[in-house]
């Protein structure tokens, strides 16, 4: 017990060894990985290629791979530091002491090996795609992965408990460690005075013994033996204090040692995000500078390259910061330039000093200045100078009511749809704008003037540069209009005869039901016929609708014969369930004369909010029968449009997917189509054109069909929103019953052996078109006039 005492005395020995016990609780940030270490090895290639393992107990593992950054540069060679179970990269190993490149967590990360050279890391959004030199290398690299997340692992289960859910960064948590640091403090005092009581009892106790030892009369033996009881006794109270306390201690220790090691994980977690927001940043900073150096060549220079198609203004040659296009969120957002453009001065250009091989050429003099077809595209047409020609002779509405304020009463819509079928569920017309189909679709006539220029032109590819920019104006309304138009009903109309004032008269009908399709003709004294036929398909996918327009859009020049065919591109309606709704448009066009064979082919690029494109993006290039590219075609589908002329085309670098670019060296560009302004509070009336705030304007002598007449979408015009649901409701119930007199006649027929057409349009007929070879519905004249004479005797009874 002497040996015991001796061992337990001297408080400043046990304070301080319970300080080091407390300083040994393991860091995170600091434990050994029993993994290898290894230094480059040769050829450049993965890891420790060509140099054996480092012993065990070296805390990292170090090495080289070939890391996946975008289809654009595909792999590319990079440092890696495995290290404290975080797999960090660097482009160089000099970037090691400033910069790190990106760092996956091994703990929560999977590692899956896809062949023989290839490892992929995943966690959570975040995935590397990794390859090494050969499957040895490959496979020293999984193998140390492995047993760095399994240690990682371990680590996290270690230092997890019940409270491991708090943030330890908040006030509170500072507050409470002020008080377990206080705490701590006053268990040191009770173990320094426990110790001291320890270190005197166990001496009384010594002192006991010895006496006991010297006793030689039997009588005092019984007092003598009763105090090294009492002494004992006092011994062991004090010990099992001390024990208690010294268990309190080590409690507090390895609960807030676990706190203070998630404190420090989450400040290295901090300090990661913000070093990945600093290296956005930079980059962001560096194109900034990349694009302020080449703006002045971009008008001047014959060597400033802008990429007006693809891709976003690059230089010369093409050269760009490696890790613009690494981060993974880059990766396949955007494509490969597949032209680049070289604006040349006319009066510098000379073709024997150009550096450009002759492809295809042109003449610089024939793009002059004093173009009139084009020059007078280059001029707004709010102009007076260039509108004199279209004021209008008869003056039509500027304004509609303002859109009511009304909240869409979720329960007013349930409680319609309680026992009805799914097909019979009224939408009320709070997601509507008060027009229908027919008249959006006569809508993109609303620069009509485009066709009217195309029609002075000789060459068949400058009007095709018109025809093309037509074609994209049509969607410039939609840029706002994210209400849906009114469905029509079978056999409605809509007609917009404005002969006298811009030349043209549009009429369209509703053909058919299911699927809805719609039959559009336009006939223009200047020298244009139009004519289409659209059926809309829908398919809804979660958070955005995509509508889908089937069907050719024609339009033949008079004098030339040009006959142009195109289709429309796919509209996409975002944040469908939650959200802003907005519109973007997406896909390829191509515009055919099917006369000469000339094409143009344009591309609407797709939103993306990583892309350093301007936004509703397109561009394209008109092109003769033998390929030869003639102009091209750059702007956007909700502002304007530009064509360049192009004087040579040469075959330029070969991308790192093996296509090569074409360079076309062109003249300065020209508008051809500019977006008019929205009128004056647009916003509070549905954002209307000025020419769809006219087009539901009554008007006399009208068919009985026509679209003016639809009483439900009239009401909802006038903002009497709830008597235009009821009207609504009675439009499509009577639409019902109709469809079903149809299908009863139709079974009818069928048992009476009978043939049964079904509906027949009254003002259009079904033919194959002899361009396309599609069935299309054709217009077979009679409307305009039965409107002279007044006579809708043929016309059904649809409102």
């Amino acid at each position: 017990m002497g040996k015991a005492a001796a061992l337990c005395g001297g408080g400043n020995s046990s304070t301080r060894g319970l300080v080091s016990l407390l300083s040994a609780v393991p860091c995170l940030a600091c434990q050994e990985l029993p993994a290898m270490s290894a230094e480059p090895g040769g050829r450049g290639g993965g890891g420790p290629a060509g140099g054996p393992p480092a012993a065990p107990g070296s805390d990292t593992y170090k090495g080289w791979l070939f890391k996946w950054t975008n289809y654009l540069k595909g792999y590319q060679r990079r440092w890696f530091v495995l290290s404290n179970g975080l797999l960090s990269y660097y482009r160089t190993q000099a970037e090691m002491a400033h910069t790190c490149r990106g760092t996956i967590n091994l703990s929560t990360a999977h590692i899956d090996t896809e062949d023989s050279c290839n490892i992929v890391l995943s966690n959570g959004g975040r995935t590397y795609h990794l390859k090494a030199n050969s499957e040895v290398e490959r496979q020293r690299w999984v193998t140390a992965l492995e047993l760095a997340k399994a240690k990682a692992i371990r680590m996290r289960n270690n230092q997890s408990d019940d409270s491991g859910d708090e943030e330890p960064a908040s006030q509170s948590d500072k507050s409470e460690l002020h008080g377990t640091l206080k705490t701590l403090s006053s268990k040191l005092e009770d173990l320094s005075t426990c110790n001291d009581l320890i270190a005197k009892h166990g001496a009384a106790l010594q002192r006991s013994l010895s006496e006991l030892e010297n006793l030689k009369l039997p009588a005092e033996s019984g007092e003598k033996i009763k105090a090294v009881n009492e002494r004992a006794t006092l011994f062991r109270i004090t010990s099992n204090a001390m024990i208690n306390a010294c268990r309190d201690f080590l409690d507090l220790a390895e609960t807030h040692s676990r706190k203070w090691q998630r404190a420090l994980q989450y400040e290295r977690e901090q300090r990661i995000r913000l070093e990945e927001t600093i290296e956005q940043l930079a980059k962001q900073h560096n194109s900034l500078e990349r694009a302020c150096r080449g703006a002045p060549g971009l008008s001047s220079s014959s060597t400033g390259i802008t990429s007006t198609a693809k891709g976003s203004v690059q230089s010369a040659k093409g050269e760009a910061s490696d890790e613009d296009e690494e981060t993974e969120y880059f990766d396949a957002m955007e494509d490969a330039p597949a032209f680049i453009t070289v604006t040349a001065d006319p009066k510098h250009h000379r073709r024997s000093g150009s550096n450009l091989s002759g492809a295809s050429e042109g003449h610089p003099e024939d793009w002059n200045l004093e173009d009139s077809v084009f020059e007078s595209s280059n001029q707004s047409s709010y102009n007076e100078s260039s509108c004199k020609d279209l004021l209008p002779k008869k003056r039509r509405r500027t304004r509609i009511p303002d859109k009511p304020n009304y909240s869409l009463n979720l329960w007013s819509i349930m409680k319609n749809c309680i026992g009805k079928e799914l097909s019979k569920i009224p939408m009320p017309v709070n997601f509507n704008e008060p027009l229908s189909m027919l008249q959006r679709l006569t809508e993109d006539l609303e620069y009509h003037e485009l066709l009217d220029k195309a029609v002075k032109c000789e060459s068949s590819t400058e009007q095709m540069c018109f025809v093309a920019a037509f074609s994209v104006s049509s969607y410039s309304t939609t840029v706002h209009r994210t209400a849906k138009p009114f469905n029509p009903l079978l056999g409605e109309t809509y007609e917009l005869d404005r002969l006298e004032e811009f030349g043209f008269r549009s009429l369209c009908e509703q053909v058919s039901h299911h699927p809805p399709a719609a039959a559009h003709h336009v006939y223009s004294k200047r020298g244009w016929t139009l004519w289409q036929e659209i059926t809309i398909a829908s398919k809804f996918r979660g958070k955005y609708l995509s509508i889908m327009p089937l069907g050719a859009i024609h339009l033949e020049f008079h004098s030339s014969g040009n006959h142009y065919v195109w289709r429309k591109v796919t509209s996409t309606v975002h944040n469908i369930i939650v959200g802003k709704l907005w519109i973007d448009q997406s896909g390829e066009i191509e515009i055919v004369n099917h006369k000469s064979k000339d094409k143009c082919q344009l591309k609407f690029t797709p939103y993306s909010y990583f892309s350093r494109d301007v936004p509703r993006k397109v561009t394209g290039v008109v092109s003769d029968a033998d390929g030869k590219a003639h102009y091209v075609m750059s702007g956007t589908w909700d502002e304007k449009m530009e064509c360049s002329k192009i004087v040579q085309s040469s075959h330029g670098s070969t991308s790192t997917e093996g296509k090569q670019k074409t360079v076309y060296q062109t003249l300065s560009p020209k508008v051809l189509w500019k977006k008019y302004p929205l009128p004056e509070n647009a916003e509070n009336m549905y954002f209307f054109s000025d020419l769809a705030l006219t087009l539901n304007e009554p008007e006399e002598r009208v068919a009985p069909t026509d679209s003016r007449l639809r009483p439900d979408q009239r009401l909802m015009e006038s903002g009497r929103w709830d008597e235009a649901n009821v009207e609504k409701q009675r439009l499509e119930e009577k639409q019902r019953a109709v469809r079903r007199r149809r299908e009863a006649e139709a079974v009818e027929a069928l048992e009476e052996g009978k043939d049964y057409e079904g509906y027949i349009p009254l003002w259009f007929e079904r033919k194959v078109d002899a361009v396309t070879g599609e069935l299309i519905c054709v217009y077979k004249g009679g409307y305009w006039e039965a409107k002279e004479k007044q006579d809708w005797s043929t016309c059904p009874d649809i409102f």
